[in-house]
């Protein structure tokens, strides 16, 4: 082999090729990629909001808010339809998720990854309680209480909680500019929670569940993700989601339904109900989409840090107010464009980023 010491002891050629130019466009190319799925996990997040949204006016849901409000009060019925339909997200997104490893053959390494409890699943597992019980439940709170627009935006301020934790535990470093970017992004989050608020106080307030349902959002996500990159270490993005979306099911059917269930409450006779096609139509587009954000958004972590794929991932609120106007024909209030047009400056600070900076996610 011919190695060639040219110019500097960092500069090395190997028959005529510069490796240090293929080891920078390598790493160039592995952050364009990173960025790609981070803004794929928010065009599908922001469509996951349009099933999201008409799982609450469909049968059985419809009927049992309706039902349980006569019998145990509102605030208690739309959270408990808001645990069904959460477990229903769960239940056709791991399905979602069973046939896209199958498709790619990764059956066996999934077995593999998951006898590896002590350095792999329990992560996994762990991020499915903050993702599951907590934020995604807490979204679908909101949407029951505020309404779709306001659960898309009310959980716009994760990307602080994992940021910080990426910084404090991982040792994920986050240079000054991704800093700006994420400002700048939380502070369109901030405009577009703000107004949605004030509006809500001006007609008379009572939707104190939705914003505690979008702080549950916000923290839950910002949570999973931290944690779900200590098993992303060594495991493969797609098995990863596969594994943590198992747990959630788990969570579900096998310990909350269940035990609500004894406490009396109706889910098991509602969840029977639920084989009609136009319902079973919008809960496979609900598996589908969300699926493939979070499958995009794990693929991102490796590649640009937590706090960057939370980052650039966060256009899922502007992108979602997009979609809810174009398909539910909701027109957004002034704050929300306002706050739109901060989400993608943030995100187009980002974007711009230097990839040399990030040839070291770790603070060292």
């Amino acid at each position: 082999m011919d190695t060639n010491v040219i110019g500097n002891a960092n500069v090395k050629k190997v028959g005529g090729v510069d490796l240090e130019a293929l080891r920078q466009n390598e790493h160039k190319k592995r952050i364009r990629i990173g960025y790609m799925m981070a803004l794929f996990c928010a065009i599908l997040w922001g469509l996951w909001y349009i099933p999201g949204n008409a799982l609450w006016v469909l049968n059985p849901f419809d009927d049992m808010l309706a039902a349980m409000s006569i019998t145990d009060g509102e605030t208690t019925a739309l959270i408990v339809t808001a645990v069904l339909i959460s477990a229903f997200n769960a239940l056709t997104v791991i399905i979602a998720l069973m046939i896209w490893n199958g498709a790619l053959g990764k059956f066996r390494e999934m077995g593999r990854t998951l006898r590896e409890m002590r350095p792999c699943t329990k992560w996994f597992f762990l991020a499915s309680i903050f993702g599951g019980p907590v934020a995604i439940l807490g979204s679908f709170i909101a949407m029951g209480f505020v309404g779709a627009s306001f659960a898309a935006v009310a959980a716009l301020l994760y990307p602080v909680v994992g940021s910080a934790l990426s910084y404090y535990w991982l040792g994920q470093k986050i240079s000054k500019r991704a800093m700006m970017g994420i400002v700048i992004i939380i502070l369109g989050g901030f405009t577009i929670y703000a107004g949605g608020l004030l509006n809500d106080i001006a007609n008379g307030g009572g939707s104190f569940w939705g914003y505690v349902g979008g702080i549950m959002a916000a923290c839950g996500w910002g949570i999973e993700g931290a944690i779900a990159s200590k098993g992303l270490d060594i495991s493969e993005p797609d098995i990863g989601i596969t594994l943590r979306f198992l747990g959630e099911n788990i969570i579900w059917w096998v310990i909350i339904i269940p035990i609500l269930a004894l406490a009396g409450f109706p889910l098991y006779t509602y969840a029977a109900q639920v084989f009609d096609p136009l319902v079973m139509g919008v809960l496979i587009m609900a598996g589908i989409t969300f699926g493939f954000c979070y499958v995009a958004w794990y693929k991102s972590f490796p590649l640009i840090g937590v706090g960057r794929g939370q980052g650039i991932g966060n256009l899922y609120g502007l992108f979602a107010v997009i979609f809810i106007f174009l398909f539910v024909g909701q027109a957004p209030e002034w704050t929300i464009l306002l706050g739109g047009i901060l989400c993608v400056a943030g995100s187009l600070v980002m974007f711009t980023e230097e990839s040399l900076e990030l040839q070291s996610l770790r603070g060292e």
